[in-house]
């Protein structure tokens, strides 16, 4: 079994982390009939289309 030589640092395991958990901000889209900005593949708050059909009776 593998066993470690020294301890590893506080430090060290933190930045190794920090690497695979950047935060990204969400893309957004806009809305093909009122040109509002929303999350890609979901229904527009505004005017209720998703993909160019009315979904949503606003």
């Amino acid at each position: 079994m593998a066993v470690p030589k020294r301890k590893t640092a506080k430090c060290d395991t933190r930045s190794r982390r920090s690497a695979n958990m950047k935060m990204t901000a969400k893309s957004l889209v806009k809305c093909s009939q009122c040109g509002e900005l929303i999350l890609p593949h979901t229904v527009c708050p505004d005017c209720g289309h998703y993909k160019g059909k009315e979904v949503i009776v606003k």
